[in-house]
C-alpha cells in the first residue's frame, strides 16, 4: 500500500516534470514596431498559456491531459504567427 503510494507520487512527479520540459513558454519575438496585430496576438497567446499553468495549479494538475494540449497548441500558435511575421518581412510593400 505504501509501495504504491510512493511509486504514484514518483511517476506523477516524472510526468509533471516532462510537461514543463515539452511545453515550454512561447518565445516572445515579434516586432511590435513592424507587426503590430501579430505582436498583440502574441502576447494573447503567451497570456492564454500562463492562465493555462494557473489553472493546472488551482486543479493540482489533474486535466486529463486536456491542459498540457492546450499549452501545446498555443506554442503551435504562437510559432505560427511568427511565421507570418517573417512571411510578411519578405512582402514587398
Amino acid at each position: 500500500m505504501i509501495t504504491n503510494r510512493i511509486l504514484t507520487a514518483v511517476f506523477g512527479s516524472l510526468l509533471l516534470a516532462g510537461g514543463v520540459v515539452v511545453a515550454q513558454r512561447p518565445a516572445r519575438n515579434i516586432s511590435g514596431a513592424r507587426h503590430p496585430n501579430l505582436a498583440e496576438a502574441q502576447r494573447l497567446s503567451r497570456q492564454a498559456f500562463q492562465k493555462v499553468i494557473e489553472a493546472q495549479k488551482a486543479n493540482e494538475w489533474d486535466m486529463a491531459g486536456h491542459a498540457q494540449k492546450a499549452k501545446e497548441l498555443l506554442d503551435q500558435v504562437n510559432n505560427e504567427l511568427k511565421q507570418a511575421a517573417e512571411a510578411a518581412n519578405r512582402n514587398p510593400r
